[in-house]
């Protein structure tokens, strides 16, 4: 059993006129939601084994404040994963260390509203900022995540 968790990035700072996209860092309430979120994983009994996210500044500090949390050191950063579109979600998950049984994806809109809403029965309107959609797939290897029946685990989000 492999289980998925795919994390939108905390709520960022739009302060700086004429910033770059990708160097948008997190606001205030995306720097205090992202350990709050973290700590209702941590709540739930989850502590991840593996997380991948993309290098963009709201999403890497969101993965950041996350890692701190779970005591993890590692985050691995995808560039592809900086709106992506969901075959590109499907992409990295296939290539995934197959020792690692609970991963977790730190991904932007619109593609990861896209990817968690065809995961499952289970359709989300707009990932909300740092808003956790979690999937099981019966599997022993990454690679077969695509083509797996997933099972809805939960959903959650800051003002949840």
């Amino acid at each position: 059993m492999k289980s998925l968790l795919v994390v939108r990035h905390a709520k960022s700072s739009w302060e700086t006129e004429g910033q770059r996209d990708f160097d948008r860092p997190l606001n205030d309430r995306g720097r205090r939601d992202a350990p709050m979120m973290a700590d209702r994983l941590i709540a739930r009994g989850i502590v991840p084994d593996l997380l991948v996210s993309s290098p963009a500044l709201r999403a890497k500090t969101t993965a950041e404040l996350f890692a701190s949390r779970f005591g993890v050191t590692d985050i691995f950063f995808k560039p592809e994963l900086y709106h992506a579109p969901a075959p590109i979600f499907y992409s990295v998950i296939g290539g995934l260390d197959d020792v690692a049984t609970t991963a977790v994806i730190f991904s932007h809109n619109p593609g990861i509203t896209d990817f968690v809403s065809e995961l499952t029965s289970v359709r989300i309107d707009n990932m909300p900022t740092c808003a956790v959609f979690a999937a099981r797939a019966d599997i022993t290897s990454w690679s077969g995540f695509r083509t797996a029946k997933k099972e809805f685990w939960f959903f959650d989000y800051p003002k949840a």
